[in-house]
């Protein structure tokens, strides 16, 4: 089954409320590009959300003048479409080179006074059982953060839904900027391990027949969950380096009161990274003993054959005594032996079945029969 990816010029609203009618319109009525492709745009202070959908030419002065930060989603934009943004909030265009592009690794990168990460939220199609993989790129600055997906994924949905219904003064609104990317890859990280409880069942099943008496070769199966396996592992190992620097203290503007949360985050990480290992090895394992288990069955079947075909061949050699026989006799000439003998055709008989008892005999001494 292929991997689906919905990574083409579709405009999703994830990150907040995202009708058409609800979008910032200009003078005219209509929706400007860089507007289609913003699922929201709000503002966030230490007593929630501000109401309503900002328009992004109010999104940097509108912090200056009511504090908090301003976080702005966008899905699948084109270069052109995202250029704006990127003007606006004066992101390093490198950073926004990669969120455009995507099919980036996860990593983290600090740009003066941005910080730049890429994330890659899963999902496990159990029934197909694939991996599918989405993309997240993060811009955090002191009053700002700009989010970037590509593919399908709930995280920032729910992030944002959680930010919207947070209390005032919690803790999930003073984490400021830098919370969004903290509650981001909390969320990736703890859909990680439902993916990896999720490939531990089919694993235990796929041992359950390879190891249960099963007859049918596996290894189709086992190899494609192998390699969607792999493409988890993509996703999972090159995030313990960024939450690394973050949880050490080694990113500036990350307040040192996050840095236990990113701790707990990376251990998550690490702990699925390991679980992602055990899975390849216990594939490969599995695999090895699926095709030495082919192989034992091809072996028994040719041993069944070869048996068989001597059986065969035993019992070719018996019928072949009475049939050279009575092929001789069948001539019909005139005088052949003991044509004038009164026992003789009794005395062929009794020849010809001490000759197929004597081969039955020897045939069978010697395992043939």
């Amino acid at each position: 089954m292929a991997r689906t990816r919905t990574w083409g010029p579709q405009r999703a609203t994830e990150d907040g409320p995202g009708p058409a009618a609800q979008r910032p319109r200009d003078a005219a009525g209509a929706v400007s590009d860089v507007e289609r492709v913003i699922g929201d745009c709000a503002i966030y202070r230490a007593d929630g959300r501000e109401a309503g959908r900002l328009p992004l030419h109010e999104a940097v002065g509108a912090t200056a003048d009511r504090g908090g930060f301003v976080w702005i989603g966008v899905q699948q934009p084109t270069a052109k479409e995202f250029e704006e943004i990127a003007a606006v909030f004066q992101l390093p265009a490198l950073a926004v080179e990669d969120a455009i592009l995507a099919h980036q690794r996860p990593k983290l990168e600090v740009y003066d006074d941005v910080i730049f990460a890429v994330l890659k939220p899963v999902r496990y199609v159990d029934r197909d059982e694939v991996v599918e993989t989405a993309e997240i790129a993060v811009f955090v600055g002191a009053t700002f953060v700009v989010t970037v997906r590509h593919g399908e994924s709930d995280v920032l949905r729910e992030l944002r839904r959680a930010l919207d219904a947070a209390a005032p003064g919690s803790d999930l609104l003073a984490r400021g900027p830098v919370g969004v990317l903290y509650g981001a890859a909390d969320r990736v990280v703890d859909v990680y391990q439902e993916v990896a409880d999720a490939i531990d069942i089919d694993i235990e099943e796929i041992e359950t027949q390879v190891f249960g008496g099963d007859e049918q070769d596996h290894a189709q199966r086992i190899y494609k969950l192998k390699r969607e396996v792999m493409e988890f592992r993509r996703a999972v190992a090159p995030l313990d380096r960024p939450l690394q620097r973050l949880s050490d203290g080694e990113v500036p503007g990350v307040p040192e009161q996050l840095q236990p949360f990113f701790r707990d985050v990376h251990d998550h990480a690490q702990r699925v990274a390991d679980r992602v290992e055990g899975h390849d090895r216990l594939l490969t394992d599995v695999l090895a003993a699926d095709l030495a288990q082919v192989s034992v069955r091809q072996t028994r079947t040719a041993v069944r054959q070869n048996e068989d075909m001597r059986k065969i061949s035993a019992w070719a050699a018996i019928a072949l005594v009475p049939t050279a026989v009575a092929g001789i006799y069948g001539m019909n000439f005139q005088y052949m032996p003991e044509l004038g003998w009164r026992f003789g055709y009794p005395a062929v008989l009794v020849l010809i079945a001490v000759v197929c008892v004597g081969l039955q005999r020897l045939f069978r001494r010697n395992g043939w029969l």
